[in-house]
């Protein structure tokens, strides 16, 4: 009778050490995530900015897939490149005029001083908001306990469409915040 309530005392004492253990991992990954994904997003609205057509869409998938790993290494699941190039090719490829936008703001980059600043404004934002949506996607994914190779980029693309409209706003008060602080 002793052993077994020492076994359950012990029980209990586990479970509620591995909660907590749980439960701050949990809060430690949110702020994690957020500097995160501040960060990559950021990063895309600056590659945004490379002046050289074409350059700018395989550094954005570069930005893109390094935060895919990240993410994939916060929530303890094996990358796959591959997969994750497809995924994001499938997704930002489901947006037909988001995918002629981003080639068409990198090939406008080609007409000088006019195409340069027309690129200049609009790449960036776009890049972060895909950005945006992309995280988000892997994210929700991720949380639900999701890995590489279950995710549908067709079933996920309403969900990604609309995050890709809350990253225009996510991009554009970053790009007013970073230019605030430039200016301070």
């Amino acid at each position: 009778m002793k052993e077994a309530k020492v076994k359950e005392e012990t029980i209990v004492e586990t479970t509620v050490e591995t909660v907590t253990e749980s439960l701050s991992v949990t809060k430690g990954r949110e702020e994690r995530l957020a500097k995160l994904a501040k960060y990559h997003i950021l990063a895309s609205m600056g590659v945004g900015l490379i002046p050289v057509p074409l350059l700018d869409v395989v550094a954005l998938m570069g930005v893109q897939l390094n935060m895919i790993r990240k993410l994939a290494a916060e929530y303890g699941i094996p990358f796959k490149q591959d997969s994750g190039k497809s995924i994001v090719t499938s997704l930002v490829g489901g947006l037909l005029s988001t995918e002629l936008g981003i080639t068409f703001c990198s090939l406008i980059k080609c007409i000088p001083v006019i195409g340069q600043t027309t690129g200049a404004v609009t790449m960036p934002v776009i890049s972060g908001a895909i950005t945006y949506a992309i995280y988000k996607v892997f994210v929700q994914h991720f949380e639900s306990g999701g890995t590489f190779l279950d995710l549908d980029p067709a079933k996920v693309k309403s969900y990604f469409t609309e995050q890709f409209t809350k990253g225009k706003k996510v991009a554009a008060d970053l790009k007013a915040e970073e230019t605030a602080k430039a200016a301070a």
